[in-house]
């Protein structure tokens, strides 16, 4: 028999319990740090310091550009102070979202400040690269617990209750 791929390797039925839940750029290979996990964890985190830096450039090209058009020293402040304040909103939103599940009406809310605030998306993504693949320790709480009920669940039950024994209902006979 061939798995669905058409691979012709014969297909193994998963085991049974919850699945871990798949990190972009990591797939589930945060659960046993498998398949090449530090040197994705290595490439994400310095892609993301990259894109940072590019966007940092893109962010001076066009605060050149104000000047150049001559705009004035109040929207000069006011663009370099909202690009501030958008970044660090934008990591402590992200860097937060790692370690508890963010409320999605709220974050989709602030898409915009998200967006303004890339790089501080960008450098929080880049700095969770140094410990673990982002999110890992909330996906890794969550399977943990899943797997926890799972075993509970599948123990607490020896045998099917249907099938005792006559004369074995725990009653005792006088």
């Amino acid at each position: 028999m061939s798995d669905e791929t058409g691979t012709g390797t014969p297909s193994t039925s998963p085991a049974p319990g919850p699945r871990p839940e798949e990190i972009r750029f990591f797939g589930t290979s945060w659960v046993d740090h498998s398949g090449g996990y530090a040197l994705r964890r290595a490439a994400v985190g310095v892609g993301a310091l990259l894109a940072a830096v590019a966007g940092c450039f893109v962010l001076r090209f066009a605060y050149q550009g104000l000047a150049i058009a001559d705009v004035g020293a109040f929207v000069n402040v006011l663009v370099v102070v909202m690009f501030a304040i958008c970044s660090a909103f934008a990591f402590n939103r992200t860097w937060s979202g790692f370690s508890q599940r963010p409320d999605p009406e709220r974050q989709a809310s602030l898409r915009g400040f998200l967006t303004i605030g890339f790089v501080g998306v960008l450098a929080a993504h880049a700095l969770r690269c140094l410990t673990e693949a982002p999110g890992e320790k909330l996906r890794r709480q969550e399977y943990e617990t899943a797997r926890e009920q799972f075993e509970r669940r599948t123990t607490r039950r020896t045998r099917n209750p249907s099938k005792k024994a006559p004369g074995k209902s725990g009653k005792k006979r006088a």
